[in-house]
């Protein structure tokens, strides 16, 4: 009997080994005319923890500790997924094509994408990004809670595709020391026309010390594309937006050579305190503070008449994500809560509007204290969203510009950037 016993623990421990199993044979027990009551197995809960999903987020390289930061506390909070930031270059073109070429291999190298606005379009058309109305709907999530423009961005054929990373936005600043009480009131609240604005630049220019009444983006560049975006209303009156921007270019109160300014030209022109009037972005506000002859102290901000054109970075997700349900979780998580981390420790402007109140993001950002500044932020509109925006937009910018200057009719400006935006 002691015999085939031991032959029978022989051939057990073989099967085992054999079988691939992952712990050690137990010790023989002594031999027993009855075998022992068997133990209930440890579940594989107990034997080892669950490793976490590993979410993977795209996205350019920051030179604040704020993206690391959100994604430390969403790491933080889980025990489902963990955060690796894949830190991409801060070339926006190198970015764009690096992203394009692992979506057309079907890749899914990245989960959470952070895009460019002007990608959104491009990608959704592709279906290289992952709608996600259902998902918005199930967490009760509304585009009304986010900044208008960046949403408008990222929606493509009717559905939604995004949600804000950080915005830009343009702004009106003017000089409050010059300008009347009553029309910088008219100013930040926003009720305004551009021929209202083109008569106050015409009636300031000269007073403190400037020598030109406005300066705003008309070189044959990207920026065009963001100036006329306003002056069109969103593109809801494209004649009418190339007839007041060419009577702003004409006017006395614009420089001769207007259509050569880009953004550079404008800051340098209005922190050096030649200009009563500029149309620019939130950065040139720490520009006076650091390098401008003029002090903040002198200076306020306004939105434009037709709305504020929209810039900054949005999310995704990779329509080939195999974690696309933590991909979600994430995504969700930076463009709500982590929406305050950006802000205090990056300054970078929420995109959710439940932060634009808070006190701490409010104190991290002086800007958000200005009303003239809460005004443009609520009133964000969007560039076009195109599945081929490239194309669209240097049809835009040629046609806008050689009707400016002079070389191409009112009509066909108009056709030419229709048909553009019909694409």
């Amino acid at each position: 009997m002691k015999k085939i016993l031991g032959i029978s623990l022989m051939l057990m421990m073989v099967f085992a080994l054999l079988t691939g199993c992952a712990t050690a044979p137990a010790p023989a027990a002594p031999a027993a005319t009855e075998a022992p009551a068997a133990t209930e197995a440890p579940t594989a809960t107990e034997q080892m923890p669950a490793e976490r999903t590993v979410i993977k987020f795209a996205a350019q390289a920051d030179s604040t500790p704020a993206t690391q930061a959100v994604v430390d506390a969403y790491n933080a909070s889980q025990e489902l997924y963990t955060v690796e930031w894949i830190d991409m270059t801060n070339d926006s073109g190198a970015m764009r094509e690096q992203i394009l070429t692992s979506m057309q291999a079907g890749s899914s190298d990245y989960d959470v994408l952070s895009m460019d606005v002007v990608w959104a379009g491009e990608f959704a058309a592709a279906g290289y990004i992952a709608p996600i109305d259902q998902l918005m709907q199930a967490d009760g999530l509304k585009i009304s809670q986010f900044n208008a423009g960046s949403m408008t961005a990222g929606n493509y054929s009717a559905k939604q595709y995004t949600l804000p990373f950080f915005p830009d936005l343009g702004l009106l600043y003017f000089r409050k020391d010059i300008v009347s009480t009553e029309d910088a009131a008219k100013l930040v609240s926003g009720d305004y026309t551009y021929a209202d604005l083109q008569a106050m630049a015409e009636k300031y220019m000269g007073q403190g010390g400037t020598t030109d009444g406005i300066v705003f983006q008309a070189k044959l560049y990207e920026g065009l594309v963001c100036n006329l975006t306003e002056y069109t209303a969103g593109w809801t009156d494209v004649e009418g937006g190339l007839v007041a921007l060419k009577a702003m270019v004409d006017s006395p109160a614009s420089p001769v050579d207007i259509l050569n300014y880009s953004e550079g030209e404008t800051h340098n022109s209005f922190i050096k305190g030649a200009s009563v009037f500029a149309r620019n972005w939130p950065y040139q506000w720490g520009m006076i503070a650091s390098d401008g002859t003029i002090s903040q102290d002198v200076v306020d901000v306004a939105p434009l008449p037709g709305g504020s054109t929209v810039g900054g970075w949005l999310l995704g997700i990779n329509k080939n994500s195999v974690n696309q349900e933590g991909a979600w979780d994430f995504m969700k998580f930076v463009a709500t809560q982590g929406q305050k981390i950006m802000s205090v420790q990056g300054g970078y402007l929420p995109g959710y509007n439940e932060m634009l109140t808070d006190a701490d993001v409010i104190a991290a950002n002086a800007m958000l204290s200005m009303p003239g500044f809460q005004n443009a932020l609520a009133s964000t509109i969007s560039r076009p969203v195109s599945a081929h925006y490239s194309e669209t937009s240097d049809a835009i910018m040629n046609a806008a510009h050689a009707y400016l200057s002079g070389e191409m009719e009112l009509t066909a400006a108009v056709d030419a950037i229709t048909a553009a935006l019909a694409n």
